[in-house]
């Protein structure tokens, strides 16, 4: 029977989520709930897997993690790209790489809500409440007539621009691929780069991550951002200047951040971020919902099933 291991199930859902008796005869699955560590450690805990299942980039599979694992003959990711897997390298290995589908638009909620607990501490209020303090202290900021600046304008910008719309706010756009026209279809203004992080309320960032976008917002974007304006980030932490940010967030030239993403998940518990009043961070739940799960999960199985019947589907090359 072969063997395949469910990585990074967090919450524990993978297998109550998904019927997996499809494969229960040929396939003995074994699920990792924690983060099985580095390279090294992924590689001894992987011996003998010929099938694994990722939790998008959770696990990077590199080429060094590939060649460590001679029993390996297909690798899933859940939704449909994973820039972590080094492709090639399956390739030659003759490893068959597979993806799933995806459902709704759950990004959009986190994003959304990483800026309302920005202007107007929502969970902050809350944690003041059940631990029994006085009456409310925050003087929040109502969205309606703020200015939102989306770094890029893709199926999931446009998401979060409608929302924003709907909360009475000015919707402004760019991206390095965006067109005016493209901009006003979507509605909102097309502006530059500059004008962007200049003129903005709040700059959500909706880019994929590529050589291209990596380090995209630098020193100089948030040096033009508002001292009052905030930036949020639930894309990929390398669009960002790691270094650029945390200065203008110490020294408090921006008004504050919203992050689900970060240079190292899980994110370490010295880091400054946790510390930080300024900052609201969540633990890169923007993919993260049942609706999500209860589509990905099956095409898992689906995967798993054609392949062991000799007719792959959603390979990735």
């Amino acid at each position: 029977m072969l063997r395949a291991a469910i990585l990074d199930d967090y919450q524990n859902v993978a297998l109550k989520l998904a019927d997996w008796s499809p494969i229960a005869k040929d396939v003995e699955v074994k699920v990792f709930n924690a983060p099985i560590g580095d390279d090294d450690a992924v590689i001894e805990a992987l011996q003998g897997f010929a099938i694994v299942n990722m939790m998008r980039e959770r696990t990077p599979f590199n080429r060094k993690v590939i060649e460590g694992l001679p029993e390996l003959k297909l690798l899933i990711t859940t939704g449909g790209r994973n820039a972590s897997i080094d492709l090639k390298a399956c390739a030659e290995r003759g490893i068959t790489v597979c993806g799933t589908g995806g459902v709704g638009s759950p990004t959009t909620g986190i994003a959304i809500g990483l800026m309302l607990e920005l202007t107007r501490h929502i969970g902050w209020e809350n944690a003041r409440m059940k631990a029994g303090e006085p009456w409310q202290v925050t003087l929040g900021q109502d969205v309606d007539g703020m200015t939102l600046g989306v770094l890029g304008l893709g199926k999931l910008g446009q998401r979060v621009a409608a929302v924003a719309k709907a909360l009475g706010m000015k919707v402004i756009a760019w991206s390095q691929n965006l067109t005016p026209e493209k901009a006003k279809e979507a509605g909102a203004e097309y502006v530059s780069k500059e004008e962007l992080f200049a003129k903005s309320d709040v700059v959500s960032i909706h880019v994929v991550l590529s050589d291209r976008s990596r380090g995209l917002v630098g020193a100089k974007e948030l040096g033009l951002m508002k001292k009052t304006a905030y930036l949020v980030n639930t894309a990929r932490a390398p669009i960002v200047d790691g270094a650029a940010l945390m200065a203008a967030l110490q020294s408090k030239s921006i008004a504050g951040a919203g992050l689900d993403v970060f240079e190292v998940e899980p994110l370490p518990l010295d880091h400054p971020f946790r510390k930080m009043d300024n900052v609201v961070i969540t633990p890169h739940l923007g993919y993260v919902s049942e609706q999500n799960y209860r589509k990905q999960y099956p095409d898992v199985i689906e995967d798993i099933r054609a392949w062991l019947d000799g007719k792959p589907v959603r390979e990735l090359k």
